[in-house]
């Protein structure tokens, strides 16, 4: 569920022609914000998925991240028969949860009183009942929990979730991460941060990552869920497999809240423990779907980052940044990206970096400018990266029987 479309094919077949999906902010009226625009999941219809008495009970990021499983558990033609059910579990986060619901209902009190607050307030807001809606709805009794580390969540939620599949703790795993924070508290806040991108008289062209005349992020909404299972639990069921996951790294900076550590290393560090969990050398990966938000400090510092890691193998490598076309979605970025990233391997097709035009300064790589490039992705590296200097990379494989 993305700013490029409702589901996986419309997402991808946007995402794979270089369309931008960012533009003017319609859910409050934007006016006098110095950043007017964002991301948004055009004509979603939460009805469709969920009951009309249920979605009440829900914030926007549980609505999608429900729309998001349910595109996925039927892809996968996954069916949660209670022999098994005990062996299937949920791990979907969000970065921030229920903003618009928090501002709602905090009018409510100003305005009318503690007692007009609902009851809905906080199961509408707190950041694992997303997870928690999505194991009743298909009656998912393994490990259920969620993340909440900022820009890597849903990076970390699935590469959690690899792991626990790994240990023997569950067969499979519905997992990803959600976000819904186009609310003015939330562009407020960014924009105070100084964050944002300002572009506001051409939306399309606002977000550009490693390009010298970048300024700032864009904040997109959505979801990315993905099922991962153990390989036996899927043959047996006849599922159609798309790729393989086969590493998963993690990394501190403890440097900054809000900026890496200006070698990189901590980016290094997540990307070489990726590498080390898969059994890779560098020069085995074709393609990074990097985290790149179009800041002038972080999309610098990766780009090093990849530099050092990756060695002479940096200048053969591919490396995109999709926000360039979907906006940040904040926690629910990685998963979406994850997504991306299979697709791309499927397809044999790595999908552009929009809105670049000349480099910025120490960005040397090949970020595939403007247009899709057909190519062989035998393996992919998609990165994470959130506040507090929190970072994960999981690397996929195409699938071979």
């Amino acid at each position: 569920m993305s700013p490029l479309g409702i589901g996986t094919e419309e997402t991808w077949t946007a995402c794979r022609a270089g369309v931008g999906g960012i533009g003017r902010i319609t859910q409050f009226d934007p006016t006098g914000f110095s950043c007017q625009i964002a991301g948004e999941v055009k004509g979603f219809d939460p009805f469709q998925w969920i009951e009309k008495k249920e979605v009440k009970k829900m914030g926007r990021f549980i609505q999608l991240g429900i729309a998001a499983a349910d595109f996925a558990v039927k892809r996968a033609e996954l069916t949660v028969d209670p022999d098994h059910a005990e062996r299937v579990g949920v791990y979907i986060g969000s970065g921030i949860g229920g903003f618009e619901v928090i501002e709602r209902e905090h009018r409510t009190y100003l305005e009318k009183g503690p007692s007009r607050i609902s009851p809905f307030f906080i199961p509408g807001t707190i950041i694992n009942l997303c997870s928690g809606h999505v194991s009743i709805r298909f009656g998912a009794k393994g490990p259920n929990s969620a993340t909440a580390t900022a820009c890597t969540t849903s990076t970390h939620a699935i590469g959690d979730s690899f792991k626990i599949i790994q240990r023997g703790d569950a067969d499979a795993m519905i997992c990803g991460g959600a976000e819904a924070a186009i609310t003015p508290m939330s562009i407020g806040g960014f924009a105070a941060m100084r964050a944002l991108s300002h572009r506001n008289d051409d939306p399309a062209g606002a977000c550009r990552p490693w390009d010298k005349d970048r300024e700032g992020f864009v904040v997109g909404e959505g979801a990315g869920v993905l099922i991962l299972e153990d390989l036996e639990f899927a043959l047996r069921r006849g599922a159609p497999i798309t790729a393989e996951i086969i590493g998963y790294g993690m990394s501190g900076d403890a440097y900054h809240i809000t900026s890496g550590a200006e070698n990189g290393e901590g980016i290094i560090r997540v990307m070489r423990n990726a590498l080390k969990d898969a059994g890779l050398t560098p020069d085995k990966i074709d393609y990074i779907n990097a985290h790149a938000t179009s800041t002038e400090v972080g999309d610098r510092l990766e780009s090093i980052a990849i530099e050092k890691c990756f060695g002479e193998h940096a200048r053969k490598v591919a490396v995109s940044s999709t926000k360039s076309m979907t906006g940040h979605l904040l926690g629910g970025a990685g998963g979406l990206e994850a997504g991306i990233t299979i697709m791309a391997m499927r397809d044999q097709v790595a999908p552009p970096t929009i809105n670049f035009h000349a480099p910025g300064a120490d960005c040397n790589l090949d970020y595939i400018p403007n247009k899709a490039r057909e190519m062989k992705i035998d393996t992919a590296l998609s990165n994470s990266f959130g506040f507090g200097g929190t970072n994960g990379s999981l690397i996929f494989k195409r699938y071979e029987a």
